[in-house]
């Protein structure tokens, strides 16, 4: 019986474990809509991402909110400071549970489309939300998760409606928009 126990265990610890897979961040990427004065809408984006999907689905995106980019060196600093708050908050996180076997599964090129619920962290609350997501396998080392439809993020959600008052006030902004569209281009690549 000893014997047979050592076999088992030993024929289970053999078995292939599924890899990570973690985010390429120089051809991911994080974009969102701002819209103020009414009529006026500006598409931006964060430039430093990390991630990671652990073998078992565990799915966990950062993103550095220093890295936000508008395209105007002064609103980004008044995003970061008086928006974000980045000094205590410098990170926002996504999380959500993927079940990995049918995009592994795909052939290359082939797609699936998701429909899961994940959590967005940011400046220090947290809410959930449902995403609809294309994913793509590229080759065998990599596959592609976009966003099929912007995730739509609220001030109101991460307690911001203030932080935004303060940037619209600032910057001279009669008014911001207090929801943001959300879009998403994420490369995952096994090691």
């Amino acid at each position: 019986m000893p014997r047979l126990l050592t076999l088992l265990l030993t024929a289970c610890l053999a078995l292939p474990t599924q890899a990570a897979w973690y985010l390429d961040n120089e051809s991911s990427r994080i974009s969102f809509v701002s819209t103020h004065s009414g009529n006026i809408a500006e598409v931006n984006r964060f430039l430093t991402l990390h991630g990671k999907i652990s073998g078992k689905g565990q799915a966990g995106l950062r993103v550095e909110l220093d890295s936000v980019s508008t395209g105007i060196p002064l609103r980004d600093e008044r995003l970061r400071g008086l928006f974000f708050d980045t000094a205590r908050f410098a990170e926002a996180e996504v999380s959500a549970q993927l079940d990995l076997g049918p995009i592994t599964d795909l052939a290359p090129g082939a797609q699936l489309e998701l429909r899961l619920p994940l959590t967005v962290k940011l400046h220090g609350s947290e809410h959930q939300y449902h995403a609809e997501l294309l994913a793509t396998r590229l080759d065998e080392q990599r596959f592609q998760v976009v966003t099929l439809a912007p995730l739509l993020l609220s001030v109101d959600d991460f307690a911001l409606a203030g932080a935004l008052g303060a940037l619209g006030k600032a910057a001279g902004v009669a008014a911001i928009g207090p929801a943001v569209p959300v879009s998403a281009v994420l490369i995952f690549t096994s090691r």
